[in-house]
């Protein structure tokens, strides 16, 4: 999955972490909230602008940097 045009990374938004565009949700709170145990549908019920495709660009853009 191509995550570009999910994630966005711009230098005084959320201090340059990258985060997902449209929201000031940052790659780094999905990616701890999965490891905490929370599934994607609780993290879309939580979080109402996030999408499925967003979750998974997450992901993608994670193992892309491993």
């Amino acid at each position: 999955m191509s995550f570009d045009h999910y994630i966005t990374i711009t230098p005084g938004i959320r201090n340059g972490k990258p985060y997902l565009t449209g929201t000031r949700i940052t790659v780094y709170d999905v990616l701890n909230y999965l490891a905490g145990g929370m599934t994607e549908p609780e993290l879309i019920e939580e979080f109402p602008t996030l999408r499925t495709e967003h979750v998974r660009a997450v992901q993608a853009f994670a193992a892309d940097l491993l």
